[in-house]
């Protein structure tokens, strides 16, 4: 019997542990969903719900869609946007690109990457960048311009400073 009491006590304290491990998580957790989106709680009737909140982009006031990324700093964005319009006046860089402050410093996790035309990227973590050319550089990737062809975004960016507005919708 005193051989068999150290199994026993593991036993007990594994039954007194396991309906804490199974319990049912708790119900206001939130998890965010990917591309355009970013979830907030809000509370209806009593009953807790996410609100989508999607966005959509405007170059001059020309919209252009876009396929965002599912990162923390589309999030950040997203949720900006819940606050109202964000503006950003860009101006030409480079002969390739529109570079504009966002206003305030998103998130970032920076890699070497080599844009291409309708890429839209994040640069120290507080400017936008949208590519109507190609480079190499560190960025985050906020996402991508997908209904205008390359000579539309030449011909949309390469002139002089643009404003580009993000909304939710």
């Amino acid at each position: 019997m005193i051989k068999r009491l150290p199994e026993l006590v593991i036993m007990c304290i594994l039954l007194a542990v396991m309906p804490a491990a199974c319990a049912a998580p708790e119900e206001d957790t939130v998890s965010d969903a990917g591309g355009a989106v970013s979830r907030q709680s809000v509370e209806t009737d009593g009953n807790t719900e996410e609100e989508i909140i999607e966005m959509k982009m405007t170059i001059n006031d020309t919209p252009v869609e876009v396929t965002w990324e599912d990162n923390a700093s589309v999030k950040a964005l997203a949720e900006m946007t819940a606050d109202g319009p964000v503006t950003i006046a860009t101006e030409p860089y480079g002969g390739f690109e529109q570079v504009g402050s966002i206003g305030e410093t998103l998130p970032s996790s920076d890699t070497n990457i080599k844009t291409k035309a309708g890429d839209i990227m994040l640069y120290t973590g507080s400017q936008m960048v949208i590519f109507y050319g190609s480079n190499s550089w560190a960025y985050t990737r906020l996402g991508r311009i997908t209904d205008k062809s390359d000579s539309e975004l030449k011909e949309m960016l390469s002139g002089n400073g643009v404003t580009v507005t993000i909304t939710a919708e």
